[in-house]
């Protein structure tokens, strides 16, 4: 059974590769987007110095959308491109189509770097975020957490939001939730904002 990477590889080379969400190989959930982004994970490229930056990792923001192509300008202001394929998984609070893909969007992306340098993405997730702060205030369907001193609205999205609460299983309930709490929340981004769409709220208790 032929891997991920392998269907990837022969997507981009094929050149037939039509757009979508994600196929029957699963995606990746959003907790994947913040691993470490060295050389000393499994996905690195082989050959590559323990450390190093991965070259099957690239972060930034979106510049353009042209067909089933990105181009990302990295926070080290250099630019990436990325092709999204049959095998792709996006995320943004959820699992999303291409379609979603927005410029202007952040995001981290995972996948196989060709020949030519473009990166044939295993995953994308748009405008990630994982903060830790604590609970400032808890109005309507929205919460301000304090984060290392910088404000943050989080909102809560019907259907789709959740918290779990130390060992506990996932609840869309968060009315456990109280003002001074520590909380981590991982969400999406609303870009040149403050603000947060809340996927996953973790409490210790």
């Amino acid at each position: 059974m032929r891997s991920r990477r392998d269907v990837l590889k022969s997507a981009v080379l094929g050149g037939g590769a039509g757009v979508v969400a994600a196929t029957a190989l699963g995606s990746l959930g959003p907790e994947a987007a913040f691993a470490t982004t060295t050389a000393s994970t499994s996905t690195a490229a082989p050959g590559v110095e323990p450390g190093a930056p991965d070259p099957n990792f690239a972060e930034g923001r979106i510049r353009s959308i042209k067909d089933n192509t990105l181009l990302v300008l990295g926070s080290n202001m250099v630019f990436h491109t990325i092709r999204v394929v049959d095998g792709t998984s996006l995320w943004k609070l959820g699992p999303v189509g291409f379609d979603q893909a927005r410029p202007g969007d952040g995001l981290y992306a995972r996948g196989v770097r060709m020949p030519d340098g473009m990166l044939a993405a295993e995953a994308v997730w748009l405008n990630i975020v994982n903060i830790k702060g604590h609970i400032t205030d808890i109005k309507d369907q929205t919460l301000r957490l304090d984060h290392n001193g910088h404000e943050v609205l989080c909102h809560v999205v019907p259907g789709r939001s959740v918290a779990i609460h130390s060992e506990s299983p996932p609840t869309a309930d968060l009315s456990l939730l109280k003002v001074a709490q520590h909380v981590q929340i991982l969400g999406a981004w609303r870009p040149d904002t403050n603000e947060v769409d809340i996927a996953t709220v973790f409490s210790p208790h």
